[in-house]
């Protein structure tokens, strides 16, 4: 990727219960998460095979771009308010990113 600037940011990827969307957005929006991007998940896991229709039995994975400091605070935060009594799993990768300017 030559001739563009590029920034690197981490992405926090989480995959949780679909009936948590509204939650997760809200909690998102209210620790000034600039944007999100969610999609639908299936998959198999611990627990047992997921799978999803965008119903309230189904998956969700959302990612957030973001830096280091808020992606540390978002990882705390979810996992203190919803580990123990719901099915999510989150995980933090280092990007390169195009526009860091889109990106807190």
């Amino acid at each position: 990727m030559t001739g563009a600037a590029q920034t690197q940011r981490k992405l926090l990827t989480v995959i949780t219960e679909a009936n948590l969307e509204r939650d997760l957005t809200r909690e998102l929006d209210a620790l000034g998460v600039g944007g999100y991007t969610i999609t639908d998940a299936r998959g198999r896991g611990e627990q047992e095979a997921r799978r999803s229709s965008w119903g309230h039995t189904g998956n969700i994975r959302v990612e957030v771009v973001c830096d280091t400091p808020l992606a540390e605070h978002l990882l705390g935060r979810l996992r203190d308010k919803y580990y123990e009594h719901y099915s999510i799993v989150m995980w933090v990768q280092d990007v390169e990113v195009l526009r860091p300017g889109k990106f807190r």
